[in-house]
């Protein structure tokens, strides 16, 4: 199987995705899973969830805020209450949603007074829709909710319980435009890593390279660039999980992961390179990350758990961790869509006493870390790929099979230049310094 990836644009004389057909059957699987279920209905404020569902977008700066809600009952269509102006523009743009778009809004996270009955508004327009359609006497799943809204739910007679995992459940088998949308953004962050690697030399900060990344993938369409994760030199080990202004150095590792969504669908994709020079340490680690990677993905086709594939993890003991929970995402994989973090999960934390089954049209990232023996490099590895009938295919291509080294290269006349930090120990036991 191989995954095919297209132009940005949709044209007229090649089908790339389908956008009606993406709306159409996103909206079947949750349905058919809803009709299954012992829910009523669903009542969903995550942007991911909503988009799902309603096929709508709002911005990236609504995220967070809660503010915007869908609910979909059995065997009926969706309606969205969104910001303002937006519910009027989607009765315009969005044909499919029509009449069914109004305008609705929640607390704001309380920046709204108590006072001002949001909360209550909230309830009693769920109330309404569920009363129209008897289903009052049926629980109501929810992904997430601000704690007054859920209080007015209740005081209105609504049964709430848990509606992620039901979302999460519809997510977690893509259909043949997720894919390729996946796909999309992953090329793009191919195209991102190769402009990184061309820049990067020292005196280069982490901040710039960031910079550097998020303009090249929204000159390329990208709608939001989630993060970029750049890590360099000391700060390689223990991981931080946040770049900073440090500027890059001869002998120092630099490791990125790039996060960024292309119509909605993510990319969490890490690359590890040396600047200027690698040490023998670094590349001992890198070789080995790669190692565990690649164990980890020939595991993967269907039928074989999240217990299987984490199996070629190593335990969190044995890379310098307590316990698996501190080590928690250095050795991890996890689902890829409208979020970074779908099902299914891969962790010595959860998958040895949980598996989860892998099925085809899954999309999930795997990732792998390893501390050099130096005691300040690491190597940092991550692939996304798609789960085939017969195995995987992996749709993060900027090459990562061996150790990329970027800037300047130093040699002497005997071959690569040792970094000075790998010989300071001999300098300081010399008859000189004595």
């Amino acid at each position: 199987m191989a995954i095919k990836s297209y132009g940005l644009m949709n044209v007229d004389w090649e089908e790339r995705v389908n956008v009606d057909r993406l709306r159409q059957e996103r909206l079947a699987r949750i349905k058919q899973l809803l009709k299954a279920s012992e829910l009523g209905a669903l009542l969903c404020f995550d942007m991911a969830n909503v988009r799902y569902i309603t096929a709508t977008h709002l911005g990236t700066w609504a995220m967070d805020k809660l503010a915007r809600f869908t609910l979909l009952p059995q065997d009926d269509e969706p309606i969205l209450w969104d910001f303002g102006s937006a519910a009027r523009h989607h009765q315009i743009y969005c044909p499919w949603l029509g009449d069914r778009s109004r305008a609705g809004i929640s607390t704001q996270r309380g920046a709204m007074l108590p006072a001002a009955g949001r909360a209550e508004e909230v309830a009693r327009k769920i109330r309404v829709e569920l009363e129209e359609r008897g289903l009052m006497d049926q629980p109501i799943g929810i992904d997430e909710v601000e704690i007054p809204v859920l209080f007015a739910l209740q005081r209105e007679g609504i049964k709430v319980v848990d509606g992620q995992q039901l979302m999460q459940a519809a997510r977690v088998i893509k259909t043949q435009d997720e894919i390729t949308m996946l796909t999309t953004a992953c090329m793009m962050v191919d195209a991102a890593y190769d402009e990184l690697y061309r820049f990067m030399k020292p005196g280069v900060r982490e901040n710039e390279c960031v910079g550097l990344v998020s303009k090249l993938l929204y000159d390329l369409g990208s709608e939001h660039v989630e993060g970029v994760n750049a890590i360099s030199g000391e700060r390689c080990s223990p991981h931080p999980h946040v770049f900073s202004d440090r500027a890059l150095r001869p002998g120092d590792p630099a490791y990125f992961d790039i996060l960024h969504s292309y119509n909605g669908y993510r990319t969490c994709y890490y690359r590890t390179f040396a600047v200027g020079s690698a040490s023998q340490s670094m590349v001992d680690a890198y070789k080995k990350c790669r190692e565990i990677l690649d164990n980890a993905i020939y595991a993967i086709k269907p039928g074989v758990t999240t217990a299987d594939v984490v199996q070629y993890f190593p335990k969190a003991t044995d890379f310098g961790f307590p316990d698996e929970e501190s080590a928690f995402a250095l050795q991890y994989g996890h689902g890829v869509g409208l979020s970074i973090w779908e099902k299914p999960i891969f962790s010595r934390l959860v998958s040895l006493d949980h598996p989860e089954v892998i099925e085809e049209g899954m999309v999930f990232a795997l990732e792998t870390f390893w501390p050099a023996s130096d005691g300040w490099t690491a190597a940092r590895i991550e692939e996304q790929l798609v789960v085939t009938p017969d195995g995987c295919e992996v749709i993060t291509r900027f090459p990562a099979e061996q150790l990329l080294v970027a800037g300047a290269h130093y040699f002497t006349a005997t071959g690569p230049l040792t970094p000075i930090r790998e010989t300071q120990s001999h300098l300081n036991n010399s008859p000189t310094n004595r």
